[in-house]
């Protein structure tokens, strides 16, 4: 398991979410990471998921 890093934005700036997952892969990361961004209802907002070395996995603006 490998952990990454989810955090979501506001456009003011503010952190709406800043969370530590655990998945397997990067490709399980990707699939399960946006399902739960999903789920969290912020799939339209600014938005990342990076790996534990600074991989930029998702990222929406």
């Amino acid at each position: 398991m490998e952990n990454y890093r989810f955090t979501a934005f506001e456009k003011t700036g503010e952190i709406l979410f800043d969370e530590v997952w655990a998945f397997e892969s990067e490709e399980i990361a990707k699939r399960e990471g946006q399902k739960q961004i999903d789920e969290k209802g912020v799939a339209d907002q600014t938005h990342r998921l990076v790996n534990s070395r600074g991989k930029l996995v998702l990222f929406h603006v």
